[in-house]
């Protein structure tokens, strides 16, 4: 099997998702598909021409229901969707991260959270300990997911927001007045 990643979309996220995916120093050959780039070499409705060439894809579109929608497809091919971790990234090693999901640079993914399959976590994004992460979700720039929380599947936390369940918090909570 080859180590050759084909990523579906060449705008802002694709670039940041290529970057990342060169800096883990894992895959051996990196390209775009995307219906509008010339950085592109074809076009996302032909990744069947590419099945031979590539093993890895994954779903570089910033619109949550669209890019789960392409995920299926890909994996129904039989492309393997890889888990994309920034070096300079924190991870927890008790964390689970799900396939097809991105954590960019300066992002966290604190101990016992889980990031179901094809989402994204940003830049500088914190997700801390105990939380969940559905499938598809945007945890947008600089945004934090507090501890114990659960975003539902194909949300989008926008930069810099504090996102919490707080019915799930006070369960845990010790601070006075809660």
């Amino acid at each position: 099997m080859n180590k050759n990643l084909l990523i579906f979309g060449a705008g802002g996220h694709g670039r940041v998702v290529k970057e990342t995916a060169t800096a883990m120093e894992y895959f051996d050959k990196v390209d775009f598909l995307d219906d509008n780039s010339e950085l592109a070499i074809g076009k996302c409705q032909d990744f069947n021409n590419y099945l031979q060439d590539y093993s890895y894809a994954f779903v570089a579109f910033g619109n949550n229901e669209q890019r789960m929608k392409w995920a299926l497809q890909l994996i129904q091919a039989g492309f393997q969707l890889p888990v994309l971790i920034h070096p300079v990234a924190y991870v927890s090693p008790l964390a689970k991260i799900e396939m097809g999901s991105i954590v960019c640079a300066k992002a966290v993914v604190n101990t016992n959270s889980t990031i179901e399959k094809c989402c994204i976590v940003s830049i500088g994004a914190l997700v801390d300990h105990d939380s969940y992460i559905g499938e598809g979700t945007h945890i947008n720039s600089g945004a934090i997911v507090k501890a114990g929380s659960s975003v539902e599947r194909l949300k989008k936390v926008d930069a810099g927001m504090v996102y919490s369940n707080e019915t799930k918090l006070k369960e845990y909570s010790f601070e006075v007045g809660v």
